[in-house]
């Protein structure tokens, strides 16, 4: 006997197989999206700078951070014992951040004694010799930008004494502000005004823990922190946190909600590096009020 063929039977089974099948494929969809999300988690990036060489060694340069901003690349240089010459690449402008020992910097005919914490820019100098002084070891980055063609045309209108002449100073030595984000008790000082090169300002802040820098957002730059002497301090941005010691540097994720917290007992001291991302973002340093000095 022949058992009759249920087609509708085997149709809503068909059916409901399709269904489940969906509703699986769907389900790891999801599992993979939330994968996916959880791999790109925000991070605080930051590198560990090491500050002595080998003893077989005089000189290392290496790439920090590679890659992290468009049109900047951040070298360390560790330097004893020799002199070393840097050319600054056509369509570039560099900075040299200064973190520790002591050296000379020749830039033409003209020397500049080198000390813990100091910057300095060639400007219109192409090639500028770097020593360290004999028995020492001399740290510092060597900051690197790329100039867009409205960052040339905005150099035309700079004072010329900003963009001709060798610019140095020690950090100590710069102009004060206060900032709302700040405490009273904060030291801040703007290691390089933005009238020297295009889209970029420099400083410094410091104070000592309990202490922090308020939580805020800049969409309209981006952003690293260099650790310098005993700094010790946490960053926060969004959901992220990291440590942040001395002579270490990382870069604010964009966009960010961040905040710098220095503990009970703790030293905050860092340089903040604000890389423009066009003219217009300049206005941000407004919120910079400067102190003036008695």
């Amino acid at each position: 006997m022949k058992t009759k063929f249920n087609y509708l039977a085997f149709s809503l089974l068909l059916t409901t197989v399709f269904f489940i099948g969906c509703k699986e494929t769907e389900k790891k969809k999801e599992i993979e999206i939330e994968k996916t999300q959880e791999q790109e988690k925000l991070e605080i990036p930051i590198e560990y700078l090491a500050m002595d060489l080998q003893s077989n060694s005089q000189d290392r340069t290496k790439t920090v951070l590679e890659n992290e901003i468009p049109g900047i690349e951040v070298e360390h240089i560790t330097l004893t014992g020799v002199a070393k010459n840097h050319l600054t690449e056509d369509g570039h402008k560099d900075i040299y951040l200064f973190v520790s020992g002591n050296g000379k910097v020749t830039a033409n005919a003209e020397n500049f004694d080198i000390v813990p914490e100091t910057i300095l820019l060639p400007n219109a100098i192409k090639t500028i010799s770097i020593k360290a002084t004999e028995n020492d070891t001399l740290n510092f980055l060597k900051i690197s930008t790329k100039l867009t063609e409205q960052d040339l045309l905005d150099l035309k209108e700079f004072p010329a004494e900003n963009t001709q002449n060798v610019y140095y100073r020690k950090f100590t030595d710069c102009e004060a502000y206060t900032e709302p984000i700040k405490s009273p008790n904060t030291v801040s000082r703007t290691i390089l005004p933005n009238k020297y090169l295009p889209r970029i300002a420099m400083g410094t802040v410091q104070t000592k823990g309990p202490d922090k820098v308020g939580a805020h957002e800049h969409g309209m730059l981006e952003q690293l922190f260099l650790g310098l002497t005993d700094n010790q301090v946490i960053v926060y941005a969004d959901d992220a946190q990291v440590n942040f010691p001395e002579h270490s540097i990382l870069h604010i994720p964009l966009g960010s909600s961040h905040s710098v917290e220095a503990l009970d007992g703790d030293e905050m001291y860092y340089v903040w590096m604000d890389f423009f991302r066009d003219k217009a973002g300049e206005e941000w340093l407004k919120t910079h009020n400067a102190v003036e000095e008695e």
